[in-house]
């Protein structure tokens, strides 16, 4: 009679939605103010009495000038947060250099706040400090990691192209039928919407009927008062 074999227990990796939030973020966001900002800009032309022509090279330049000014503004925002975090860790460094007892007695209290009692949490403190003393006064007490590491060029690329992701369907819409700008525009930025409503949701992990209505009703009111700006101005004009 032969033995079953047994098959070694696998290791357990699970997979957390916060891992995406650092990427998801700047994409929702940059796709969503490209389909918003230009159909908005669309819209209110179209609303004023212009032609299709002049709707569609509105929105091409929406589209030119948003994402470059999502890319420059990501860039430096960025940046401004990069560099925050190198002077906290420059200064950390030379704190851990000239005073490495207070440095690990403010590292134990950390964890004695999160609930170790004094003795473990000195033995943790302990061996961190001579393991990576600045990379757990980084991750425990200045709350910087690998997931929120800021890398600007990336961050800015990310958000022009998920602008321009974006703004595009508009602009298609109107390409395809300059004479039906006016009309084309709107139902195609709602159904892109919701389209990013959900599946922002779904890599989020939450619910979709409750971010694409989010998504939606904010783009359709902007559209609804950009035309109505449009067509004032228009009509006065």
């Amino acid at each position: 009679m032969t033995t079953p074999r047994v098959e070694p227990p696998r290791p357990h990796h699970a997979v957390h939605y916060v891992n995406r939030v650092g990427w998801l973020r700047a994409a929702v966001l940059g796709a969503n103010d490209g389909i918003v900002s230009t159909a908005s800009l669309m819209t209110g032309i179209a609303a004023s009495g212009a032609t299709g022509e002049s709707i569609l090279l509105s929105g091409i330049a929406a589209l030119v000038a948003g994402a470059m000014s999502m890319a420059a503004g990501e860039y430096v925002s960025v940046s401004a947060q990069s560099d925050t975090e190198r002077a906290d860790l420059a200064k950390e460094k030379k704190a851990l250099a000239t005073q490495p007892h207070a440095e690990w007695e403010e590292l134990r209290d950390i964890y004695v706040e999160r609930g170790l009692d004094r003795d473990l949490a000195g033995q943790v403190a302990t061996q961190l400090m001579a393991t990576d003393p600045l990379g757990a006064h980084a991750r425990d007490e200045l709350g910087i990691s690998d997931l929120s590491t800021p890398r600007p060029v990336q961050a800015g690329l990310a958000s022009a192209a998920s602008f321009a992701c974006g703004a595009a369907p508009p602009v298609v819409a109107a390409a395809i039928a300059p004479s039906l700008a006016g009309i084309s525009v709107v139902p195609v930025s709602l159904l892109c919407l919701l389209l990013l409503g959900y599946l922002g949701a779904r890599l989020g992990g939450a619910r979709p009927g409750r971010s694409m209505l989010r998504t939606f009703f904010w783009g359709a009111l902007a559209m609804a008062v950009t035309a109505a700006a449009g067509h004032l101005f228009g009509a006065a004009i």
